[in-house]
This record gives structure tokens, C-alpha cells and sequence, in this order.
């Protein structure tokens, strides 16, 4: 294989390490065994954005898009679904989440959301559990009123404590922020700050 590689080459090269002769690691791999995989992938393509390094962003997007065509590929062998039904799922529901711009709905950023909210909701999908802040930042990107948090009367002090926080996400969701990676960017300053102090 010479010059410069295309998607087909791509996977091509899965299916190869996938194969009988292949690698042994890559055959060995299955989606549960993937899993802190992809996270971390995704954490990786997360730093290389925030340090403006283009170079590395295409070298973290390209460990994440391996994620996919791995992932894709054990299913493929499995008989249970393959790559080109990832990309058709993507580009239909790409579609019915835009109707903004594929059909007649309207063009204000409230009415996409809710649009984008409703269709998600009729999609249903996997129920998952996740993790307590991107619960809490999805749940407060829905209110339409996020002083309601610091105002409820909380039944326990426990609550009351997870309010405060609910409210310190909702803050930073408000202002911009993803708080997942506002909280990380805090506790690398301060750990910083400890090692220059000798804590």
C-alpha cells in the first residue's frame, strides 16, 4: 500500500488485523474490552483541542475514528450489524434531527432544541447510566429556569448539598463551559498549585 491512504484502505487494514493471521491483540478484542478504550480516546481528542495542537488532533481523531471501524468490524463478524449500517443510521437520523434545514421547521436556536430534544426522545434508544455530571449537565441544558435549583426546598442535606452542585454545573453550562472538563482543568491548576507549594 503506497501513497496517500483513503477510507476503503482503512478498513481494509481492520479487516486485516482482524483476520486469522492477523494481530493477536486486535483478535483477542471485543466490544466489552474496548470500552476504556474509546473513553480514553475521547478524553485524548478532548486535550489536543484545548491545546491547540492541529497535528495532534488529527492523530487523536484518527484513534478515536479507529474505535468506530474496530468496533464495526467485530459486529460485522458477528452478523449482528456492519460499518455502512453505522453510516446510514447516522446520516438518517443526521436528517430527522435537522429539520431545520432538510424541511420547513423553524430556524431559531429554541425551536432546535426543542426539535433536537422531541426527536431524540421519539428515538428512544439505549438506557444508559451515566455518569453523575453529564446527568446533571444534560438535565440543566433542559430547564428553562436554572434558579429553581438553588431555590427548592431540599428534603435531606444531602440533597441540598447535590443542589449546590447541580447549581455550580448549571452555572458553567450557562456561561459556556462543559463542566466535565472545567472541573478537570480546575483540579490540574490545583495540583499544580500543591506541587509548587510542597503539598
Amino acid at each position: 500500500m503506497t501513497g496517500r491512504r483513503s477510507f476503503d484502505d482503512l478498513v481494509a487494514l481492520i479487516v486485516r488485523l482482524r483476520a486469522e493471521d492477523g494481530c493477536p491483540w486486535d483478535r483477542a478484542q471485543d466490544h466489552r474490552s474496548l470500552r476504556p478504550y474509546v473513553l480514553e480516546e475521547a478524553h485524548e481528542v478532548i486535550a489536543a483541542i484545548d491545546a491547540e495542537d492541529p497535528s495532534a488532533l488529527v492523530d487523536e481523531l484518527g484513534d478515536l475514528l479507529l474505535q468506530v471501524l474496530l468496533h464495526s468490524q467485530i459486529a460485522s463478524e458477528a452478523g449482528t450489524f456492519s460499518l455502512d449500517d453505522v453510516i446510514d443510521l447516522l446520516a438518517r437520523k443526521l436528517v430527522r434531527r435537522h429539520p431545520h434545514v432538510f424541511a420547513d421547521a423553524p430556524k431559531d436556536l429554541d425551536s432546535i432544541n426543542r426539535t433536537w430534544e422531541a426527536v431524540k426522545d421519539e428515538e428512544g434508544g439505549t438506557k444508559q447510566s451515566l455518569p453523575a455530571i453529564l446527568t446533571a449537565r444534560k438535565f440543566v441544558s433542559r430547564l428553562d429556569d436554572a434558579t429553581a435549583i438553588e431555590g427548592s426546598s431540599y428534603l435531606t442535606d444531602e440533597a441540598a448539598a447535590g443542589g449546590r452542585i447541580l447549581a455550580a454545573i448549571a452555572s458553567a453550562w450557562k456561561d459556556g463551559f462543559d463542566p466535565e472538563i472545567a472541573l478537570l482543568k480546575a483540579i490540574a491548576h490545583l495540583s499544580r498549585v500543591a506541587e509548587g507549594e510542597g503539598i
